[in-house]
């Protein structure tokens, strides 16, 4: 900071005793040295609230990783929460039409139709009995069976 020797201070010293003299000099020298003193007491306060206020500041970025590291470990792959919807509802496309404007229905699922699956020979319904054949069905859309299972005549459309 400030250098100051042996010699600067004896020659200040020795002008200030011919300047003030004998009388003064004590109580200016005390109040020079009060001044001294709060002046580095202040530069030492200052010093270390900035010492404080960097440790902090380091502190706060490492909490905040190791929040984020223990989030990361709680949640590995957690999605951002959905949003609210506040628009109105979607409605689904309509449903494509023949020529005559009738849509095409699902087949509904039933015991002796098993239009959309593909059930092995080993693999028959329930209520087929041990080791009768199982009944032949046809896939269509409507649901209508051909064979001796539906008691209807099959016509050569098999």
């Amino acid at each position: 900071m400030l250098d100051v020797g042996f010699s600067e201070i004896l020659l200040t010293s020795v002008i200030a005793l011919v300047v003030l003299g004998p009388e003064r000099l004590p109580r200016v020298a005390r109040q020079v040295g009060n001044w001294v003193g709060r002046a580095r007491a202040m530069a030492r306060q200052l010093s270390e609230q900035l010492d404080r206020e960097v440790a902090a500041a380091d502190l706060s970025k490492e909490v905040a990783k190791a929040q984020s590291a223990l989030d990361a470990s709680l949640n590995p792959a957690t999605p951002a929460p959905p949003k609210p919807a506040t628009a109105a509802p979607v409605t689904p496309a309509p449903l494509p039409t023949d020529a005559f404007g009738i849509a095409p229905t699902a087949p509904t699922p039933s015991a002796d139709n098993s239009a959309n699956t593909a059930t092995p020979p080993s693999a028959a319904s329930a209520d087929t009995a041990p080791g009768a054949a199982p009944s032949a069905t046809t896939g269509t859309a409507s649901g209508v069976t051909s064979g001796a299972a539906s008691g209807v005549p099959n016509h050569g459309h098999e």
